[in-house]
């Protein structure tokens, strides 16, 4: 073959690849093949990420779960009886530590805010190294007894998936949060079973916004996630309850009793999380990559106190719902499992807090239950019931995700029978929450380094500036005696429509919009421009940059005067103007 041909060759495979590259950038096919995709990594990830923490739980243990194994010996030293205990957190702190501090420092702690900080301020950018780092750590920490959830370091590890596929394929940032999100759904979807709640869980924590494109994508990638997740797991559901009945509509009132108190243990859970994280920073004074071992050994003191703190618990839960605990051992365990957790991050684990959160929601609600129990036997339902909807109710006011809580409860439990009383609680759980604290369990990590993930940069310099900085020469105002023909043509060479409308003495009568008065021209109405003028939000020249765009996005036209605080007209404000305020800092960025 000549030397033509193959440059021949070479050329055509070029633009093929150009047009490939294009229709997996640009179109919504090829968004949907990414996410498809990504869901499919995630689900293996998953099923990976659960048999790390099964065998690890083994290598640490000597049995598959060690939480519901009553200081039993491990199997492999039962010289050591249950002593063993305070080696395992202390070995696995040796291993993960260093592994944490040498390649990934994200990888420490609970890992949803890390990602929710990549998708708000870094365009959905996470390291490779992240996802193994993440699955490796948190393994280790789990199956060594560290007091921590698998959902956290799954989310991060989809999400680094998504971002990794994401980049590779040169996606623009819009995208690329999607795809972030698509493997954060997708992994919670596939460790859960529950193809349901990853979506709602991305899109109301990680991406915060329900946009019908990015709905449609992450939807696809937890279904993937979860097929491949039941193919290898099978489909057995998350907890095996029995089902639970309410007795007497009169409960609803109680309900709402556990929302307050269950949210409140939610909001309690996140101020001791933080707080045991700066006794501990305040309290090591040596290398970083040392602290996780050092910390296992107090860790490890705790776990032979109360061996149910160890690793994630999901049996202790389950017993407690089925009312296998009385009372006083329920809030024992409740309050084990906030300090275990905390401890658990506060020494530098990885693990994530949505199942701590769950398992402190059951045991204060199935607490809450027998004492309502014991008050009304007649007239309430079993205390499970009430430790069921404690779950949602927990979650709810720890995380403040209440469309999640909701999805998330319906489907690991697939009690329907609850769903009134358990909105009713979450609900409530969510107003403690909003009332109580400013910031939610993820939030407050990210606030505590300086981020606002409610208020970014651009968001901040629309705070920080004055409508008066930005203040446009105001176009000739019309006379509210204006005949409508007349205003038509002047609305129409404005270029904004819409104008100020002023009386015989200058002052100002609200606007008028070009659409009002073409309606009335085009119905052959005899009248004025003060007939139809109409007051548009007020913005004055003190007003912030976004107290004008919020009130431009609600009036129409693209303008609006700009008064003082006697309804004198100084200026006019527009998008443009308000926007360009905007310039300097993306360009700085």
């Amino acid at each position: 073959m000549s030397s033509g041909e193959n440059a021949g060759k070479r050329g055509l495979v070029v633009p093929a690849r150009r047009q490939v590259g294009r229709w997996v950038r640009e179109s919504r096919t090829g968004l949907v093949g990414l996410a498809v995709l990504i869901g499919a990594g995630a689900g293996l990830g998953a099923v990976v990420f659960r048999w790390l923490i099964t065998s690890f739980t083994h290598v640490f243990s000597g049995h598959a779960d060690y939480s519901d194994a009553g200081r039993a010996a491990h199997s492999w030293f039962p010289a050591l009886g249950p002593w063993f205990l305070l080696l395992a957190p202390a070995l696995a702190g040796l291993i993960y530590g260093p592994l944490v501090h040498r390649f990934a420092p994200e990888a420490r702690g609970h890992g949803v805010p890390e990602v929710m900080y990549a998708v708000a301020e870094r365009g959905g950018r996470i390291p490779v190294q992240v996802s193994v780092v993440k699955a490796l750590a948190s393994a280790l920490t789990i199956g060594s007894g560290g007091s921590v959830g698998r959902e956290g370091p799954i989310v991060q590890i989809g999400s680094a998936l998504g971002s990794a596929l994401g980049r590779a394929a040169r996606l623009p940032e819009s995208r690329l949060r999607v795809l972030v999100a698509c493997g954060a759904a997708g992994g919670i979807a596939a460790t859960f079973n529950a193809p349901l709640a990853g979506p709602f869980f991305a899109m109301e924590l990680i991406l915060r916004d329900f946009a019908a494109e990015s709905f449609g994508a992450v939807v696809l990638a937890s279904v993937t996630a979860s097929v491949v997740g039941r193919a290898v797991l099978g489909n057995a559901p998350f907890l095996d309850l029995p089902p639970f009945t309410l007795r007497n509509p009169v409960e609803y009132l109680l309900f709402v009793a556990l929302g307050l108190v269950v949210g409140a243990c939610g909001v309690l859970f996140t101020r001791v999380l933080y707080w045991i994280e700066d006794l501990c920073d305040r309290l090591w004074r040596g290398p970083e990559w040392l602290r996780p071992a050092v910390g296992g050994v107090f860790l490890g003191g705790l776990l032979l106190a109360l061996p149910q703190m160890y690793g994630v618990g999901y049996p202790v839960l389950q017993n407690a719902v089925e009312g296998k605990y009385v009372f006083g051992f329920l809030l024992v365990l409740m309050a084990g499992k906030i300090v275990a957790t905390s401890l658990t991050i506060g020494i530098g684990g990885s693990g994530g807090v949505f199942a701590p959160s769950l398992f402190i929601g059951a045991m204060a609600g199935t607490a809450f239950g027998i004492a309502v129990h014991a008050w009304f036997p007649s007239a309430t339902a079993s205390p499970g019931v009430y430790g069921l909807i404690g779950m949602g109710a927990a979650f709810a006011g720890s995380a403040r995700a209440p469309i999640t809580a909701v999805i998330v409860l319906f489907e690991l439990t697939g009690q329907y029978s609850v769903i009134l009383p358990m909105l009713t609680a979450i609900v409530i759980a969510t107003a403690v929450s909003r009332a109580l604290s400013r910031d939610t369990i993820y939030t407050l990590k990210l606030r505590r380094r300086g981020i606002d993930l409610d208020n970014h940069p651009s968001g901040r310099r629309l705070a920080g500036t004055k409508v008066s900085a930005v203040t446009e020469p105001l176009p000739e105002p019309l006379r509210e005696d204006l005949p409508l023909e007349l205003a038509a043509h002047a609305l129409a060479l404005s270029g904004h429509g819409i104008l100020p409308v002023i009386d015989e003495d200058g002052r100002y009568q609200g606007c008028v919009t070009a659409r009002a008065v073409a309606e009335a021209v085009a119905e052959d109405h005899v009248g004025q421009v003060g007939d139809l003028a109409e007051l548009p939000p007020l913005v004055t020249g003190d007003s912030t940059l976004a107290d004008a765009l919020d009130a431009l996005g609600q009036a129409p036209g693209t303008g609006l005067p700009v008064l003082t605080g006697t309804d004198e007209l100084t200026g006019w404000v527009t998008h443009q103007s308000v926007l360009s305020a905007l310039e300097p800092a993306a360009a700085s960025r």
